[in-house]
Parts: C-alpha cells; sequence; structure tokens
C-alpha cells in the first residue's frame, strides 16, 4: 500500500509555513495520541502517520528533497534523524500540557461560593435589597493577600524560575509536573505574614448588600463577582452566587409570571352580582361579580402579575371565584332558606348545570340496563 502524501496527511498546502506544520501536527497529536486512545490501532496509525509526515516536513532539508523527489527522495534519510532545529521535545511537552492540564499555574483564583436566600412572594414579586453574612476567606489585611511579612516580598521560586511547574525530559518525551518546592505558585515566602502565616488570607465573616430584581423566581441566582473565598496570594477572589428560594404564600401562587388566587364568594354576592376588594401585591383592586355567578368562574385582572425579571409587561392576576356555602345558621335563617327552596320551580330552570347533570346520570343509568 502506497503511502500518502505528507501534506495530505497534515492537511496542509504545499506553501505551508513552518508554524503551520507545527499546528497542524499538534492538532493531529492531541487526537490520535495512544495515551488519548488506550488499545485503539486505527488511531495509532494515524498518529504514526503524522509524526513521520511532521518529521519530514519541519526539517528544511528533508522538505526541499520531498519536495522535489517524494518519498522516493527520503530514502538516504534515517526516519527519525535531525529535526531542522525544531524541537520534537517541546512540541510534545505543548502536547502533554494540553492533554493532562499543564501550563503555567501561578495563583490560583479563589472558589466560587454558593448562598442559599430565602425571600418572601413580596420581596421576589417587587424587588428587594437585603443584608447578608457570608463565611468566607477574605485577602489578609495586614500583608494585603501577598502572604509576606510587611516590607518583604516573595521572591521567584529559583528551581522553576516563577512558572509553577517544572519539566523533565523523557527521550523524546518533556513531562511537565507542579513544581514540588513553591507547589505551583511561582514564587517563595520567606518571611511569613505573622497575621495569616503566609496563606495571604484570613477566615472572616463577610456582610454584603444584596439587590434582589424585581421578578425572581425559586432556583434563580444572582451573581456577585469577586465576593467569593480570597485566591492564592497575587491570585484573583471567586465569586459568590446567591440562589434565591420564595417562600410559599398564604393567598397567592405563581404561575410563571402571573399570580392566582381563590376568592370566596358568598352564595347571594353569587346569584345577585356585586363587587369585593381583591389583594394584589400593589394594594387592594375592585373585582365586579357579575350575576349568576358559578362557582370556579375565573376572572382575569391584567398586569397585576409579576414582573418577567428579563423586562417585558407583567403577567396578570388570575382570580377564582369559590361559592361558599353558609354555616352555623340560626333556627329563623334556615326557615328562610326552606322557604326560599320552596319558591324555587321543579324543573330546575334555576339550577340549568343540576338539569343537565341529572339528565346525563338518568341516561346512564338506563344504557346501564340494556
Amino acid at each position: 500500500m502506497s503511502k500518502r502524501d505528507y501534506y495530505e496527511v497534515l492537511g496542509l498546502s504545499r506553501d505551508a509555513s513552518d508554524e503551520e506544520i507545527k499546528k497542524a501536527f499538534r492538532r493531529l497529536a492531541m487526537k490520535h495520541h495512544p495515551d488519548r486512545n488506550p488499545g485503539n490501532k486505527v488511531s495509532e496509525e494515524h498518529f504514526k502517520e503524522a509524526r513521520e509526515a511532521y518529521e519530514v516536513l519541519a526539517d528544511s532539508q528533508k522538505r526541499a528533497m520531498y519536495d522535489q523527489y517524494g518519498h522516493a527522495g527520503m530514502g538516504g534519510f534515517a526516519s527519525g534523524s535531525g529535526m531542522g532545529g525544531m524541537n520534537f521535545g517541546d512540541i510534545f511537552g505543548d502536547i502533554f500540557g494540553d492533554i493532562f492540564g499543564g501550563g503555567r499555574h501561578g495563583p490560583q483564583r479563589g472558589a466560587d461560593l454558593l448562598y442559599n436566600l430565602e425571600v418572601s412572594l413580596e420581596e421576589a414579586v417587587l424587588g428587594h435589597t437585603v443584608e447578608i453574612s457570608v463565611p468566607t476567606h477574605v485577602a489578609c489585611p495586614e500583608c494585603h493577600g501577598s502572604g509576606a511579612r510587611k516590607g518583604a516580598k516573595p521572591m521567584t521560586c529559583h528551581d522553576c524560575d516563577g512558572y509553577g511547574q517544572v519539566r523533565m525530559q523523557q527521550g523524546f518525551f518533556s513531562v511537565q509536573q507542579t513544581c514540588p518546592t513553591c507547589r505551583g505558585q511561582g514564587k517563595l515566602i520567606k518571611d511569613p505574614c505573622s497575621a495569616c502565616r503566609g496563606q495571604g488570607r484570613r477566615k472572616q465573616i463577610k456582610k454584603l448588600s444584596v439587590k434582589i430584581p424585581p421578578g425572581v423566581d425559586s432556583g434563580d441566582r444572582i451573581r456577585l463577582s469577586n465576593e467569593g473565598e480570597a485566591g492564592d496570594p497575587g491570585g484573583a477572589s471567586g465569586d459568590l452566587y446567591v440562589q434565591i428560594n420564595v417562600r410559599a404564600h398564604e393567598i397567592f401562587t405563581r404561575d410563571g409570571v402571573n399570580l392566582q388566587c381563590e376568592v370566596p364568594v358568598s352564595f347571594v354576592i353569587a346569584a345577585l352580582g356585586g363587587e369585593l376588594d381583591v389583594p394584589t401585591l400593589n394594594g387592594r383592586v375592585k373585582l365586579k361579580v357579575p350575576h349568576e355567578t358559578q362557582s370556579g368562574k375565573v376572572f382575569r385582572l391584567k398586569g397585576m402579575g409579576v414582573p418577567p425579571v428579563r423586562g417585558g409587561a407583567p403577567g396578570d392576576m388570575i382570580c377564582k371565584v369559590v361559592v361558599e356555602t353558609p354555616v352555623n345558621l340560626t333556627h329563623k335563617q334556615q326557615e328562610l332558606l326552606q322557604q326560599f327552596e320552596k319558591t324555587l320551580s321543579t324543573d330546575n330552570k334555576h339550577s340549568p348545570r343540576s338539569k343537565s347533570w341529572f339528565d346525563q346520570v338518568k341516561k346512564f343509568f338506563e344504557d346501564m340496563k340494556r
């Protein structure tokens, strides 16, 4: 089986620059390296093919011979010989850095924190500002987060030259690991701060003011940048995420941007009509109940609901009528109701829903007998 063109292997044109050749090989090596594809023979062959192409095209002398004579011109060169000034170990160091999380360490960013905040429905819908206390680590005020005693400065680590990592060469491969001397910080503190013992941070209860925007709901998070834990000396602080939990309300329930409530109505008002004072989160409003209103009837008050947290028109207040049966009647009241009952017609024209229901029941039993 004939060899593929080296430029084709790396996916390059013949006028590709040295940097483009290096990037192309690095991309393929990252994809097909045996450490990333254990036991995958196809990836292993692709990796060997890419490495062979790179060995030739990265060397100016070999590349010139290949461009003129193709694979036949490579007979005079041993595989893996001179690299034309390009360090094969360096490129593998870059690759292993990406595979195993290498790269400059230096001061580490502080951890993000999560604070659970319980608020009332009114606070969530209308917006509110609340004070919270968060136990965290903050930059030491004595050394301003440097970890060094006042007047002293951290020294650059002599083992890694401030890089935070050291490189170990093993043949072609260059493997990076965290510097054991400075533990990846890149700096050493010879004269530590007595207040924080060189840590650069101290425990503290931080008091913060959190602005709750109108319209938030349970599960929403408010991000406070740089209010998390302090990082290592010289590192940035993390963020604080305030997660909202809205308490259940005695009157209202929430459905997205709408609010819902049940409105108890006497059977007299339901029959004759009238007006009721209905509570909303913006104050009382009048609800007109038309005559002959049935239990379960829904009324919608436009714009009396929840404003969307990202802007837009507020939702509605949805009021569901619940007709109440009177209780604790006096003897006189019971007599009046009985007299009222006698005035109702026997054909149920005053109770159309009952008539319809009884008709359906009658038909049901007739069908059962068949």
